[in-house]
């Protein structure tokens, strides 16, 4: 089932198990359950150390066991995890097989000190390049801490039960039965919800730190290359983040970052991650900027207020606090949010098989949602405010290709309708003045992005779109407070451009250090 150089790299894997591991599999007559035992049967034959059994008694079929012999430590999948959950099923077999998981020792003591017995359940598909992340996560806390269970279910093998759970968004986490998340979250992350107290102490471990020289506020790439470039030249660097890797976490095929010919969001996430991980960054991350103070003086210290009450002070702040998506803004697009509105086609798209959906926006992500998904749901409107699309020709000319594909021009969306879930769009025809109604299950919005700068607002100078306003060197209105990236007045919102936006911004704010000193007393207080 694996072709040859898959194979190789997982049998070349496996020698880091120490430990037997039993792979118990729950089948059926069903095409799905012969797939998934001639894949385990595979994986079986590459270690002495693994056996199969296919007497499981697991009611989803088909599902299987990865467990340590003779221990209480198990992962579970239900559903043949290839795709993207490729890498979960090698990362548990190695796990369950005593090869430690890459954790820092803080955070497995803080695993090992949950209490309770919990059940946990993920809803995944195999296109979705954020639910590795989710399941990854959770079975390495379920390895850790026995008295956890973990469950990683393919929505589509299980649709009748991804149904009943009303689950249309993935990744989707389930507690003992109970919504618990929904989207990406890191190992972190999930601590974080189920230890209320982390979040006070690691906010008074921030307002115990000493000023920074330089301080980036975002994890994106502009504030991953701003972090690297200020740590090299040997001065005090901190990053709160919010999310480390930001908005590109939640992208999926990255075709232009120059000298890599194809990535992944995720994959460049880890990526940045493990390159500042090099260097001597202090990361706070899961911290959200609150608020800015503005040095009192010439080489003062600036104050960013985070929300959980911590401030951090630096003598320069370079802001990259991204973008998120942007919004339709009409009525019921909160309440069917995860429930007939997505933002990723890639993650929530196969919950679509065969129904009718709508796109709204004609720009390049648009065009190249609905072409996606035209490949999986039954029907895909395209709805463009404008009176024509602002697509590249060339996905123009594959969107018009697609014979389940209709396109509006001159349409405004106006409403969102349904009872517990979505079933219909409202918009007006711009040219009529008409009012219009589609009966679609969902809808995918891709009508570009916000600036995440509500915490700055009165303190630099935005634009009318509420972008940052800089220079060709990255300085912002306020002296010593210098920005990058999709939160700026830069032209093109690219990850190469922040990249380099992120690097000439640290550069500036070096160079604005060495020109300017410190009083002497302010630094003193602050100390």
């Amino acid at each position: 089932m694996l072709d040859t150089a898959l194979a190789d790299q997982l049998r070349a894997h496996l020698t880091n198990v120490t430990m037997p591991v039993e792979l118990v599999a729950s089948l059926d007559d069903s095409a799905k359950s012969a797939e998934l035992a001639e894949l385990l049967e595979e994986i079986a034959g590459m270690s002495d150390l693994l056996t199969l059994r296919t007497d499981g008694d697991d009611a989803r079929r088909p599902s299987f066991a990865i467990t340590r012999a003779g221990t209480d430590v198990r992962v579970d999948f239900a559903g043949v995890p290839m795709g993207h959950e490729f890498t979960s099923l090698v990362l548990a077999l190695l796990q369950v097989g005593g090869h430690p998981p890459k954790v820092d020792p803080d955070t497995v003591e803080a695993i090992r000190l949950l209490d309770g017995e919990h059940r946990f359940e993920t809803y995944f598909s195999l296109s979705c390049q954020n639910c590795p992340d989710v399941v990854q996560a959770l079975n390495v806390l379920s390895i850790l801490n026995p008295s956890f269970s973990h469950t990683a279910i393919d929505g589509a093998v299980f649709p009748d039960e991804a149904e009943e759970r009303e689950v249309l968004s993935v990744p989707a986490v389930f507690l003992d039965g109970e919504l618990f998340a929904q989207g990406r979250m890191d190992l972190e992350e999930l601590l974080a919800k189920l230890d209320t107290g982390s979040a006070e102490r690691a906010a008074e471990e921030i307002d115990a730190k000493d000023p920074f020289d330089v301080l980036v506020v975002g994890g994106g790439p502009a504030g991953a290359a701003a972090a690297v470039y200020a740590s090299r030249k040997g001065i005090r660097t901190g990053l709160v983040a919010e999310r480390f890797g930001g908005q590109v976490g939640d992208t999926m095929g990255i075709e232009n970052l120059i000298s890599v010919p194809y990535t992944e969001g995720p994959k460049l996430v880890a990526a940045l991650e493990a390159h500042v991980g090099e260097y001597d960054v202090d990361v706070m991350n899961l911290q959200r900027a609150a608020r800015l103070v503005p040095a009192s003086g010439e080489g003062g210290l600036h104050s960013v207020v985070l929300d959980s009450g911590a401030t951090v002070q630096a003598r320069t702040v370079v802001v990259s606090t991204g973008a998120r998506w942007r919004t339709l803004g009409v009525p019921g697009e909160d309440r069917f949010r995860n429930k007939g509105v997505h933002f990723c086609p890639h993650c929530d798209g196969p919950f679509y098989k065969g129904k009718r959906i709508a796109v709204v926006g004609g720009g390049n992500s648009g065009v190249e949602a609905a072409i996606d998904l035209a490949g999986i749901v039954g029907h895909v409107t395209v709805l463009e405010f404008t009176d024509r699309l602002l697509a590249d020709e060339v996905l123009q000319r594959k969107l018009h290709s697609l014979p389940n594909v209709d396109v509006v021009l001159e349409a405004q969306t106006t409403e969102l309708t349904g009872d517990t879930r979505m079933e219909g769009l409202t918009y007006i025809d711009r040219r009529t003045g008409d009012e219009r109604r589609l009966d679609v299950d969902g809808v995918f919005v891709q009508i570009g992005l916000l600036p995440n700068t509500e915490w700055i607002d009165g303190t630099v100078e935005l634009s009318d779109r509420n972008e940052v306003v800089i220079d060709d060197r990255g300085r912002t209105s306020v002296p010593g407070v210098f920005a990058a990236g999709d939160c700026t007045t830069v032209p093109y919102k690219q990850i190469v451009v922040s990249l380099g936006a992120g690097a000439t911004a640290s550069l500036s704010a070096f160079d604005h250090l060495i020109r300017t000193s410190a009083p002497a007393e302010e630094m003193a207080a602050a100390s």
